[in-house]
Order: C-alpha cells, then sequence, then structure tokens
C-alpha cells in the first residue's frame, strides 16, 4: 500500500471525518494518514483501542513513536494517559493493551538506526518554555541530528515569523485552531509539509499542535 508516499506534496487531512478502519486484532481500529507498505509499514496513524482491548506481542523493526490523545493506553512497562509521549527504538518490544479505551496518534518504523533512546514523558506534568515569538511556549519532546518534535502552544492572536520548513514539517492540531496563509486547520487536523516549503503560521483563537521537524527527506 502507498497512501500520502510522496513526501514532496503537501498533505492536510480533517480524521474526525475519516472512517475507522479495522485491524487484525478485534476492538482496535486504525485511521491511516500516511504509509508506505502494508501490515508491517513505514506508517503514521491514529489508533482506536476500544475498552479491555489488546494488540499481539510485538518488536518494533523499525521504532515506534506516539502521543496518547485519549484515555489510558498500557503495555507490561506501564500506564500512559492522555498526554503521554512515547519512544520505543528499533529492536523494542511489548504487548499493548487499553482498559478503559484509548486513541493515539503512532508513527512507525520512521527511527534512524542510530536513535536509540526509550522514553516517555507525561506532558502534562511538564513546563512549557517560552517560544520564539510572545505568545508562543513550546515543551521540546526528542530531538536527534536535525530531527525534532515538541508540542507547541499558541496563545490566542499569536504570529509567527514566514519561514521555511528544511526537512519538512508535520503537524496534528490538538486544540483550537491552528492557521497560515494556505488556510485555517482546527482541532484534528493533521498536515504535512515538505522540504524547502514555506508558510506564514498564527492562530486567531490560540492553539496546541504537535509539531515534528526535519524528516522528510531533503532528496
Amino acid at each position: 500500500m502507498r497512501l500520502n508516499a510522496d513526501f514532496s506534496k503537501s498533505v492536510v487531512i480533517d480524521t474526525a471525518a475519516m472512517p475507522w478502519e479495522t485491524s487484525p486484532m478485534a476492538g482496535v481500529c486504525r485511521r491511516k494518514l500516511d504509509r508506505t507498505g502494508d501490515e508491517v509499514a513505514r506508517a503514521t496513524s491514529l489508533v482506536r483501542y476500544d475498552p479491555k482491548s489488546y494488540f499481539s506481542p510485538h518488536t518494533h523493526g523499525g521504532g515506534e513513536e506516539f502521543l496518547v490523545l485519549e484515555g489510558v493506553f498500557s503495555d507490561e512497562h506501564g500506564d500512559y494517559p492522555v498526554g503521554t509521549y512515547v519512544r520505543n527504538p528499533i529492536g523494542s518490544s511489548h504487548k499493548p493493551h487499553s482498559e478503559e479505551g484509548c486513541i493515539i496518534f503512532v508513527k512507525l518504523h520512521q527511527f534512524d538506526e542510530k536513535d536509540t533512546a526509550q522514553f516517555s514523558i507525561n506532558t502534562n506534568a511538564e513546563e512549557f518554555q517560552p517560544g520564539a515569538v510572545p505568545g508562543l511556549t513550546v515543551l521540546p519532546l526528542h530531538s536527534f541530528e536535525g530531527e525534532s518534535c515538541a508540542l507547541v502552544r499558541w496563545a490566542p492572536d499569536t504570529v509567527f515569523n514566514p519561514h521555511r520548513h528544511w526537512g519538512g514539517e508535520e503537524i496534528l492540531v490538538l486544540e483550537g485552531t491552528f492557521s497560515d496563509d494556505n488556510g485555517h486547520y482546527p482541532k484534528d487536523t493533521w498536515m504535512r509539509s515538505p522540504h524547502l516549503s514555506m508558510h506564514h503560521p498564527y492562530s486567531k483563537e490560540g492553539c496546541l499542535i504537535y509539531v515534528k521537524t526535519g524528516h522528510l527527506s531533503a532528496d
């Protein structure tokens, strides 16, 4: 399967309008955002676990990164409530499940093999730091050799500088409405902008976004 697999093109998706697709495991459904491969794939998805559902034990051949959007995600290593960011590097393994149900935003097979950090962050317990312009605060999540991801909070009427994306940019709107010179993107919008794309972002009402940069091919 190839879904939004041309990283030289911009993509904007209202994920809330997408149907949930069944997975090989009962009680686990997906909204596929981009994908290169079949069941084992380089993939970006929303995954929903029904209450008391589980997924088969598996090893992360290409690494796994996820953010818990609703409920509590669990595995044998712990429980991860809404707002938790988790990185499981290449070669790690677990058996995921959810007692109460959950939704996660997950990226698979997108790790550099030298990026071996394994950790979780409860972002609700962390303090955001001042950003590059007034009204912007940032909670860094991870960075490695030019790739970085963070949560970014925009106060109402915050305007950022026009800028170009070296290595591309990916955004998931978690709260409020994010905007730029190309349009307005409410909660649940996922967008991906290619290497060297440019925009002038702002937020009239305020928002919270997950943002990842530097991870898309510059070829």
